[in-house]
């Protein structure tokens, strides 16, 4: 059952699901941010509208700077802007941020420790018909890897639209909400440094709401089989037979598995794990307790890497656990609808389903 304790979608089982790309929550929150804060700054590289980031240019044309096609450029001013007391927000595809400027992004930006927050869209398969060259699948091992930086890849729009207000509003002691108009988003306290921020091009289900908590560093238990959620959902709460980890819009078919697992007689536990870094390890030994030792992980990313690969380390110091990963397994993408390609990687509900089984 759904954790109804975080207010999640009760259309989430229905047919007629709202569905937005988590893209387009990041526009409308870097607008937001920009209206709430002045020294947010927006930097595109040649891909304002792709990436959303038109919307604040249209409001603020005198913060915001078109570096062109010059990737590396891009990292490299934002730094710079940092540096001068900015908050900069730079945004781009993946595959050429932080795919094509790593190294500046390390050196300018992480090594420097300077507060950037790069937001690398169209990861991931979903980007369908523009084919392997544009399908990052690899940009959480990338980024993950570096010092300093902060990795957050949230579930649906709502998510990614709080995910830049909390990242852009994150101050380093105290807590203090900011209103949504509708719902809330913690003023978290983090680390204030280099972010990278995962999104995705197509269309995916909502599975928030405005008031579902968000918070950098906390992943959160949105399912569980026979679960009354009556204590924390991470560390309370009854048994399972199997825990489900999954990152990034992905998180939809996780949740449809679990419901189907329910239907063969096998309990699961569904945890969105919206920050890979830094990550909540105390959530992840805990479901990795109550499930028996039994962790699969499902995230739209090379498995090598990824965010299975983070839980791996993080149970292998502290609860190892029997470990299956859904993912791409050493392989590029290819053009496609999503659909195709998440049944031609093994992302497809019935395949995960298998792989359920299997580790049961």
């Amino acid at each position: 059952m759904l954790n109804n304790k975080i207010k999640l979608n009760k259309k989430i089982f229905d047919f007629d699901i709202e569905k937005k790309p988590t893209r387009a929550g990041f526009g409308e929150g870097l607008l937001f941010a920009g209206e709430r804060n002045s020294q947010v700054v927006a930097l595109s590289a040649d891909l304002t509208e792709s990436t959303q980031v038109h919307l604040f240019k249209e409001a603020y044309p005198d913060r915001f700077v078109e570096v062109g096609v010059a990737e590396q450029n891009l990292a490299s001013v934002a730094s710079g802007l940092s540096a001068c007391g900015k908050i900069p927000v730079i945004a781009s595809y993946a595959m050429f941020s932080p795919g094509r400027n790593w190294e500046q992004i390390r050196t300018t930006i992480c090594y420097n420790d300077r507060r950037v927050i790069i937001a690398g869209s169209h990861a991931g398969l979903s980007v369908g018909p523009d084919g392997g060259s544009h399908q990052m699948l690899e940009d959480i091992a990338l980024t993950r890897v570096l010092p300093n930086m902060i990795v957050v890849s949230p579930c649906d729009a709502i998510e990614a639209r709080k995910a830049i207000l909390a990242l852009t509003e994150g101050v380093e002691s105290g807590s203090e909400s900011i209103d949504l108009k509708g719902g809330s988003v913690s003023k978290t306290t983090f680390k204030l440094g280099p972010v990278y921020l995962r999104l995705a091009r197509e269309k995916s289900p909502i599975i928030t709401t405005e008031e579902t908590p968000f918070e950098i560093g906390k992943a959160q238990v949105v399912w569980g089989d026979h679960c009354d959620f009556d204590t924390t959902p991470v560390t309370g709460g009854s048994m399972c037979d199997i825990g489900i980890i999954a990152t990034g819009p992905i998180l939809f078919n996780a949740i449809l598995v679990a419901q189907k697992l329910g239907e063969l007689k096998i309990k699961a536990k569904v945890l969105n794990l919206a920050t890979i870094k830094p990550i909540d390890e105390e959530a992840i030994v805990a479901l990795a307790r109550q499930s028996h030792g039994r962790i699969l992980t499902v995230e739209e990313h090379q498995i090598s890497g990824g965010m299975g690969s983070a839980v791996a380390e993080v149970l292998a110091r502290r609860y190892p656990s029997k470990i299956a990963f859904v993912g791409v397994n050493d392989r590029f993408g290819q053009s496609g609808t999503t659909e195709e390609l998440y049944k031609e990687y093994g992302l497809d509900v019935e395949s995960i389903v298998e792989k359920a089984k299997g580790l049961v």
